[in-house]
């Protein structure tokens, strides 16, 4: 009987099993944080913005433009060899099969600080947004041996100006 139930604990993890832990890494361990928040939309009408009467198209007017394409953002802090950390801002579109990355850049603000990122938070984590754009804080050190973290703010206005800001309380 003692080895019948060794038998059924010990097969979940017997070779070619799915729930072994060495076969389920999905990302590299240089990703020390990473936060989605916030919010992005464009109409596929680049002239939109500026038509006043852009809502009023005719059904066939409509049918010609491409639809809304909607997502959200996401700050990504790697790991550098050197043991500081650069952050990624990166923009998530949503579509039928899936979300995907539609562009990413470095902030190099972060990167020439040459600083060790301690948290990232977004502004609300209950998932909703009042307004399209993306406000997150950055807790970061320059110094690793500094007591408290200096605190910096990711900013992205509803028309998709980038500002990157050390708090001021």
């Amino acid at each position: 009987m003692q080895c019948l139930v060794a038998l059924v604990l010990f097969l979940p993890f017997a070779e070619g099993s799915a729930a072994r832990a060495d076969e389920t890494v999905l990302m590299p361990a240089n990703i020390i944080f990473v936060t989605s928040t916030g919010y992005w939309e464009e109409s596929g009408d680049p002239l939109s913005a500026l038509d006043p009467k852009a809502g009023t198209a005719t059904d066939n007017q409509s049918a010609t433009i491409s639809p809304t394409q909607r997502g959200y953002y996401k700050l990504v802090a790697v790991r550098q060899p050197e043991g500081n950390a650069h952050i990624f801002l990166q923009q998530v579109v949503l579509d039928a099969a899936g979300p995907k990355v539609i562009s990413s850049a470095e902030l190099e603000e972060f990167s020439a600080m040459k600083a060790y990122v301690t948290d990232i938070r977004p502004d609300t984590s209950d998932g909703v947004a009042a307004q399209p754009g993306l406000f997150a804080t950055v807790y970061l050190k320059t110094d690793p041996t500094a007591l408290e973290p200096e605190t910096w703010t990711v900013l992205i206005d509803d028309i998709g100006d980038i500002k990157v800001e050390r708090e001021t309380n």
